[in-house]
């Protein structure tokens, strides 16, 4: 791609991909049906080569006639690391690239795994969409509610599969789950519980410093403001311009498999938050400690989300992939929810769930194994059929609205905000309303038609 074409993209690449995207995906959907097999040969891309991107193209490309042709990376390092990783996977080194924009004009990539930080997945998402390739996105899936709007309807305007990557619900135990509080034995569901309690420590600035080699710092920040490079931004929880926070990042798992065991509700009605950087006392822009409370009008779902307490820690791997249960009260990232009969606890990858009535006296339970093995092969699966994907964009959206809404009754003061889930904006705060949509960078925008 000349320089030309990388400046002026988005004047001219991303109105033809708009004008012409709807034929590109019917291409690259037909490519696939014309082999006539479920396991019809899949070409993927990786946007982001950090540990989870990593991991995922690794698992995807070891899959049947799956294979990686690119690597998009700006930091020299991590590319390479990827590169060497899955050359020895696959027997081939896929191409390294900078700029996503290239990805996007080969022809022979079917679907993009975006595992960038959450700033860029929105752009990448709707880019992708347009270029017409599938897309597996990292939770989470978007920065604001506007982005994720605008995702879902890239994704249904070009036919595309996008598949947020919120892998406990293509967990066996999480499908049985629902289904026993869908049966009624639980009861009427009155609170959810949703808990983020991560440890950690005080967070401390670090100054800006001159660029370092092998970094392209401007495509890092994408639709980022501009700013000067800084080693502790790309840490980017504890940053708005990038982020939502804990909130965002394991907080996002735990909201989704919340909604989706009770039946996937739609957007609350109203939503409050206290909190602040109540430990440590720290400067980070992102809170130490939140208290959310959604309100849904027939249930009340409340997250507590931190980031210090010593004595909590995630599901220990032996019980992730065994057939044990975690230690409920001291787990750092339950589910509680209360019927008016019994109570659940859930666990997420792999956590399992076990119902109780009074005395502690378990009733019934399942036990699990981390989602992984299934949640990866199931958008290489949709791919290949065209069926929607276990985590579809439309579900990934309301979850992340959960995280952005929280945040939001934080930013706005620790205050109610009444939300409109038609028009996906508030009734009562203008200036919360103002953050439903982030500003971007020139050459970097999501377009309000995408």
């Amino acid at each position: 791609m000349s320089e030309i074409t990388r400046r002026t993209f988005v004047n001219t690449s991303v109105k033809s991909a708009a004008a012409l995207g709807a034929g590109a995906s019917a291409l690259s959907a037909a490519r696939l049906a014309q082999a006539g097999s479920a396991n019809a040969k899949v070409v993927l891309a990786l946007i982001g080569a950090g540990g989870r991107g990593s991991g995922l193209i690794a698992g995807m490309t070891g899959l049947e006639n799956v294979q990686t042709k690119c690597v998009c990376e700006v930091n020299d390092s991590r590319g390479g690391a990827a590169i060497r990783s899955l050359e020895s996977t696959q027997g081939f080194a896929p191409k390294r690239v900078v700029d996503i924009r290239e990805v996007l004009d080969d022809k022979d990539v079917n679907a993009v795994v975006v595992a960038t930080p959450e700033h860029w997945h929105a752009l990448a998402t709707v880019w992708a969409c347009q270029a017409g390739k599938d897309v597996y996105v990292e939770k989470n899936i978007s920065l604001t509610v506007w982005e994720g709007r605008k995702m879902v309807e890239a994704a249904r305007k070009y036919d595309r599969i996008v598949q947020a990557g919120t892998q406990n619900r293509s967990a066996p135990y999480a499908s049985s789950a629902r289904e026993y509080i869908a049966s009624g034995q639980l009861g009427k569901v009155v609170h959810v519980k949703v808990f983020n309690l991560l440890g950690g420590g005080r967070w401390n600035p670090s100054a800006d410093r001159d660029l370092p080699s092998g970094l392209d710092w401007d495509r890092w920040l994408g639709p980022a403001p501009e700013r000067p490079y800084n080693p502790g931004r790309m840490g980017w929880y504890s940053w708005w311009d990038y982020s939502g926070g804990a909130l965002a990042g394991d907080g996002s798992h735990q909201l989704d498999l919340a909604r989706m065991v009770i039946g996937d509700p739609p957007h609350p009605k109203a939503v409050y938050c206290a909190g602040g950087n109540l430990a440590w006392g720290s400067e980070r822009e992102t809170p130490e400690m939140q208290a959310v409370t959604y309100d849904f009008g027939e249930f009340t779902m409340t997250c507590e989300n931190s980031t210090f307490p010593p004595y909590t820690s995630k599901t220990p791997g032996q019980i992730r992939m065994g057939d044990e249960f975690p230690s409920w009260p001291q787990n750092a990232t339950r589910i509680e929810i209360y019927g008016t009969k019994q109570m659940m606890y859930v666990g997420r990858h792999g956590g399992g769930w076990q119902v109780m009535v009074g005395g502690g006296k378990v009733v019934a339970q399942e036990p699990g194994i981390h989602p992984d093995r299934w949640h990866q092969p199931n958008f290489i699966d949709c791919i290949r059929s065209r069926k929607q994907p276990n985590a579809d964009v439309e579900q990934g959206h309301l979850s992340a609205s959960l995280v952005h809404l929280g945040n939001l009754a934080y930013r706005a003061g620790n205050r109610q905000l009444v939300f409109d889930a038609v028009t996906e904006s508030f009734t009562n705060d203008e200036s919360a309303n103002r953050m439903l949509k982030p500003e971007y960078r020139k050459h970097y925008r999501i377009p309000d038609e995408v």
